[in-house]
């Protein structure tokens, strides 16, 4: 009997073999569940045979962003003018072999900065420790790929990270699939489906092993957002781009880069002289969308020196988590004035969202 990993390679080369069109699409798309289903199979097979050693970082801060890029772009050279960290700095590949972390302290808010090993082809396979630098990026808030202006192609490194699960600047399709104990496999969309049919959801979802199951379609996916929801381990991260050393650029060399990369938030750096580094500390702070919450205890005035920094969309529950789980277990009820309240003081539950700049107050039990 064929290896996991023949298998995978034979429905790899089908894939090879078959031209893409409309009247291949379920076909391909069946092919692709099938690998995905066997590389889940393999990993739990692998992991299953002990722990590999990983990269430990402990989890300081109010966010958290990895660092990414290939081998000498001047990841560590920005992560010590980002934070002051120490991370060491040499004009050769993999200067650094483990994961060096500093906080970046920014607007009341303390940002965790990860300087990792740079990524090379077939990280996603381990190779080059690769795995586990993927691990801590898929950890992360942002990702802030850095790109060598003199070196700007990133196609490789993209495609490590597609390969390694992780989806860039995009949300989770709006799809659930329910299991049910008998029918087959019922598709119910909500909207018009144009880039896949439902016979190929129907097609991709047997080939992923789902027998009896609901599967409740409310966005216009592709096949291979179909395929991201049937594997269930997709990270969805926020991505902003440094393009480094652009003191050293000639006339128009920026702008050839910038125009290779319209679909990202890019930041012009050069990490020795510090040029745009206050407009990346900005753009990382905003793009991690945290909001200061000003605490006011019973009785007293509101201390609107220190803000708590929470994430946007929080809601009380989340404050009291931050402060203590006491919190939230002894919790009876809050009192809010700023964006999020109807009116000043409003009475609110552990389901209210707050907003940037709101003053709160809690209330819990003696």
């Amino acid at each position: 009997m064929a290896t996991i990993e023949e298998q995978i390679k034979e429905l790899e080369e089908q894939i090879s073999n078959t031209k893409y069109n409309k009247s291949t699409e379920a076909h391909i798309g069946k092919l692709k569940a099938k690998i995905a289903r066997l590389t889940a199979e393999d990993e739990k097979r692998k992991s299953s045979k002990g722990p590999t050693k990983g990269f430990y970082v402990k989890k300081a801060g109010d966010a958290t962003v990895a660092l990414v890029g290939f081998p000498s772009v001047g990841k560590s050279t920005l992560l010590n003018q980002l934070t002051g960290a120490k991370s060491e700095v040499g004009a050769y590949h993999f200067t650094t072999l483990d994961i060096v972390p500093g906080v970046l302290e920014y607007n009341h808010a303390k940002i965790q900065i990860l300087d990792m090993p740079g990524l090379i082809k077939d990280a996603s396979r381990g190779k080059g420790r690769g795995r586990e630098v993927i691990a801590a990026a898929r950890a992360s808030d942002v990702i802030l790929l850095v790109v060598d202006i003199f070196n700007p192609k990133m196609d490789v490194l993209m495609k490590e990270l597609y390969n390694a699960a992780i989806r860039l600047n995009q949300t989770k399709p709006d799809v659930v699939i329910s299991g049910s104990s008998q029918g087959g496999i019922l598709v119910k969309p909500t909207v018009k489906l144009t880039k896949i049919d439902v016979d190929t959801i129907k097609d991709m979802a047997a080939a992923y092993g789902h027998i009896n199951a609901t599967i409740v379609v409310r966005e216009d996916i592709d096949v291979e957002q179909m395929l991201d929801i049937l594997a269930g381990n997709r990270m969805y991260i926020k991505c902003v781009m440094a393009i480094n050393k652009v003191d050293l650029a000639k006339p128009g060399e920026l702008e050839n880069v910038l125009a290779m990369y319209p679909q990202y938030t890019t930041v012009p750096v050069s990490a020795v002289t510090g040029y745009g580094i206050e407009e990346l500390k900005q753009m990382l702070y905003d793009t991690i969308e945290m909001i200061r919450i000003y605490l006011k205890p019973q009785g007293k005035e509101a201390d609107l020196v220190e803000p708590l920094i929470v994430k946007k969309g929080n809601t009380v529950g989340d404050v009291c988590e931050v402060i203590h789980r006491d919190f939230k277990n002894n919790f009876r009820y809050a009192m809010v004035w700023g964006k999020s309240a109807k009116f000043p003081g409003q009475t609110v539950g552990l389901d209210h969202t707050v907003e940037d700049e709101d003053i709160l107050t809690i209330i819990v039990k003696r």
